[in-house]
């Protein structure tokens, strides 16, 4: 099984976050591979900008998921190990920055994320990253 570590942002501008429509339709979070001895934080933002357009700022780490797949490519499992950060955003503006890979993006209120996301854990990670980003934002006020 060929094994990647990756980084992604869960990204929330006031009480919306944001969320990427893939190809093959799941709503997701933008996230990519480390390679070349990246920092994990930078790639998560590096991929928030290529992905969605948007100059977010990390506020605070948010979890770890896992999940494995069949590569058609590659002929093998893989399984993609992700460090996800919770950022904030400016404003609500984005742009789709791979037009090939993601047909739909935005920022979408807690409870129509929530409805549209396609993985279970990732529904987890957008509750525990909520709550969290919550706290933090009443602090730093």
């Amino acid at each position: 099984m060929l094994l990647r570590n990756c980084a992604g942002g869960v990204v929330f501008s006031g009480s919306k976050v944001f969320l990427l429509q893939n190809e093959k339709g799941e709503w997701v979070f933008p996230k990519g591979v480390i390679k070349n001895g990246d920092l994990q934080s930078e790639v998560a933002l590096k991929r928030v900008k290529q992905e969605g357009g948007i100059d977010a700022t990390i506020i605070s780490a948010a979890g770890r998921t896992n999940y494995e797949f069949f590569s058609v490519t590659r002929q093998q499992p893989v399984c993609n190990r992700i460090t996800w950060f919770i950022m904030m955003a400016p404003d609500e503006s984005f742009c789709i920055g791979e037009p090939a890979k993601f047909l739909q993006a935005g920022f979408f209120s807690i409870e129509e994320a929530m409805e549209k996301i396609t993985y279970s854990q990732d529904r987890s990670l957008l509750h525990v990253s909520f709550m969290k980003y919550k706290e933090l934002i009443t602090i730093a006020s």
